[in-house]
């Protein structure tokens, strides 16, 4: 079955996603929403109150679902005039790019930074400094001018400090169970700190330079979406298999599996009404 969705959606800019770029945007999405399937699956086979890290991933590949689904089908997107090689030619920013990241990006910091001994203020400092990172990058894209480069900057500064709490500062802190999870953690953010690298450098070349079109844009970027969203969490799923999850303390304390004995279930209470 042909591609229709440029046709049923036309480009609203003169320098926009092609046929083949719409192509690998529904690859793309079927690769979030396979792997969110599994994710539901693994999150079901897990006990009740040891879900945490499955359910993060869940929320993040249901994200990364919706907005894949979005720009293949050539929606969210607004057109800007080029700062460079344009001649006043419009380019695609996708708006709902941002907004998936906007979500998931503190989501993927949470879950690794979950399984370290980060104070929560240490944690909260960090997810703020990736939505700050996104913000930065989202207006930059829509600036015209070279003031865009201003907020380039700021947001390339706050992700120095995530890598330092990635590949520094939470290493150094004290893990549950004896470090059961520290080489896991180390292997993880080693990982994911490189993969952020490659992100500004993408942003520099499509929305701030206007050097590669806006297929190659959406090549770039969704290789790098895919390999930190599916092979990532699922890579991070199955390395906390080896962790006894009450290591880490998180048990919920709203589920029982039986009532508690001489207290009336709610059920039994709306009955006695």
């Amino acid at each position: 079955m042909a591609n229709d969705a440029l046709n049923l959606n036309p480009p609203n800019a003169t320098l926009h996603i092609s046929t083949h770029g719409s192509d690998w945007l529904w690859a793309a999405f079927s690769i979030m929403l396979f792997t969110l399937l599994v994710a539901v699956g693994l999150n079901f086979l897990r006990p009740r109150g040891t879900r945490l890290f499955h359910q993060l991933a869940i929320i993040i590949l249901a994200t990364s679902s919706l907005a894949y689904f979005s720009m293949a089908s050539d929606l969210g997107a607004t057109p800007i005039i080029t700062e460079f090689r344009g001649d006043g030619e419009t380019r695609q920013i996708w708006y709902v790019r941002y907004i998936q990241w906007f979500l998931t990006f503190p989501l993927l910091l949470l879950s690794v930074l979950l399984t370290t001994g980060l104070s929560l203020s240490d944690i909260f400092t960090t997810l703020f400094m990736a939505i700050f990172i996104v913000v930065c990058g989202l207006v930059g894209a829509l600036v015209q001018s070279t003031y865009k480069w201003g907020f380039y900057t700021f947001g390339c500064a706050a992700l120095f400090y995530v890598w330092y709490v990635l590949l520094w500062h939470a290493p150094r802190t004290t893990f549950a169970a004896d470090g059961a999870f520290r080489t896991g953690f180390r292997i993880s953010s080693s990982v994911l700190a490189f993969m952020l690298l490659t992100y500004p450098i993408c942003w520099a070349l499509s929305e701030g330079s206007n050097v590669i079109t806006a297929t190659s844009e959406m090549i770039w970027y969704g290789i790098l979406d895919v390999i930190t969203g599916p092979f990532f969490l699922l890579f991070f799923l199955f390395q906390l298999n080896a962790v006894d999850y009450s290591a880490f303390g998180f048990t919920s304390g709203k589920y029982t599996d039986t009532a508690v004995v001489g207290r009336p279930t709610k059920a039994q209470e709306a009955g006695a009404v």
